[in-house]
């Protein structure tokens, strides 16, 4: 490979953005885009929705079209694996030898499923939702008269069963948990989800351990629940959770700590390494400095930003609002800020209809997180209240009368 002023390791959406980002900026030096998987940097949310029913293409999940690195001196390298960095020769080491020297090196190496010790994991119609890959199998196994399991009611996993329900699929969400989406929402929007899902015909089994995931010939049939209680279907996702893909920098005696530690340049602990995206665990400003792992394209975009104005000698960007989304059926979820001390919840709006908002508050009245369905204006005001760190009152919240304009003045 040539030697190159910045090498990435990882095509994902956070490495393709640092790289169109460092031209933009002004980075004149060579640029090396080092990815696993065979495609040009893409967009992976679509993977679960537009992508699995079939509404979307290659072409349109592209970040950039592929003529884009060759014109902007951008060299691509797919289906290559990073093996080892060696921080004192400043290069990085591909399996099969070759090697890419850096002045800068950015991570964005990801994030990977999460695997559970469940015996038939690896049998075949046993699947993860994490690449177009994972996707296009999932959509070939999807269709009437087929029937998925989802083990995990994560957000990938109800995006996932929507979409299934979109294509004539029967669908079971199997959680331990008592409900869906209880690590990451509160209970009034969990309790929304399982009603909207279930009226769209999606079986739930909550509080089940899963046991096992048993079949024959190779090809999975079942999951085996607590008391010998099988649920069959065709085809079987686990969605439960992620883990960020920090071996490489661990090994290279970079700070880790479930994710790779940087700060609020995208720095880690060696000067010159950056890394970005989900790998990552960064510092939160807004909530008082502490450390906390996003897996989203905005925070992926957010540090692609801060890296390449560090490497391009432009000023740091403004700080950013975390925040997520997910469509599911005719609904749309923005989530803004984290429920970080937050002591209050205020609902605005009526669950009823699918349009209303709920606010989560501090001690102090202020609004760390607001979850909206179907409410932009709800959801940009919270992100801006979150921003601004001023009180609210209550009352005003919770009052439809007052618009969220208001509210946020």
């Amino acid at each position: 490979m040539p030697k190159a002023g910045v090498v990435i390791v990882g095509s994902g959406h956070a490495g393709g953005t640092a790289a169109a980002l460092l031209r933009q900026y002004g980075y004149a030096e060579p640029i090396v885009l080092i990815g696993e998987e065979p495609l040009a940097p893409y967009q992976r949310p679509p993977l679960s929705k537009a992508w699995l029913k079939g509404e979307a293409d290659a072409e349109t999940l592209m970040l950039k079209p592929e003529s884009f690195y060759d014109e902007s001196g951008v060299g691509l390298h797919l289906s290559t694996r990073a093996e080892r960095i060696d921080r004192d020769a400043k290069a990085v080491v591909m399996a099969g030898g070759a090697v890419a020297p850096y002045e800068t090196l950015i991570l964005a190496t990801g994030a990977r499923a999460r695997r559970i010790p469940l015996p038939g994991l690896d049998l075949d119609c046993v699947l993860a939702l994490r690449t177009a890959a994972d996707a296009d199998a999932l959509k070939r196994a999807l269709g009437p008269g087929k029937r998925m399991v989802v083990i995990g009611g994560g957000y990938i996993g109800l995006e996932a069963a929507a979409s299934a329900r979109a294509l004539g699929a029967e669908v079971v969400v199997i959680e331990r948990e008592p409900r869906v989406l209880a690590r990451v929402a509160c209970e009034t929007l969990s309790d929304f989800f399982q009603d909207y899902h279930r009226r769209h015909g999606v079986h739930f089994i909550f509080g089940a351990g899963v046991e096992a995931i048993v079949g024959g010939d190779g090809r999975a049939a079942a999951v085996k629940l607590a008391g010998d209680t099988l649920v069959e279907a065709d085809v079987f996702l686990v969605g439960v959770g992620a883990t960020p893909n920090q071996e490489l920098a661990a090994d290279a005696g970079l700070h880790c700590n479930d994710g790779i530690v940087v700060d609020l340049d995208a720095r880690t602990s060696d000067p010159a390494i950056f890394a970005i995206g989900d790998c990552t665990r960064r510092p939160m400003p807004i909530y008082g400095g502490r450390l906390h792992r996003l897996e989203s394209v905005p925070n992926a975009l957010e540090q692609a930003k801060q890296a390449a104005s560090a490497i391009a000698g432009r000023p740091a960007p403004a700080g950013e609002v975390p925040w997520f989304w997910s469509d599911q059926y005719d609904l749309k979820l923005q989530i803004a800020g984290l429920p970080f001390d937050a002591v209050e919840t205020i609902i605005r709006g009526d669950v009823a209809s699918a349009k209303f908002a709920v606010f989560h508050l501090d001690a102090q009245n202020r609004v760390r997180a607001v979850e909206a369905i179907n409410a932009p204006p709800e959801f940009m005001a919270g992100r801006l209240l979150i921003g601004q760190g001023k009180a609210v009152a209550p009352d005003r919240l919770r009052d439809m009368s007052i618009s969220m304009k208001e509210v946020a003045a």
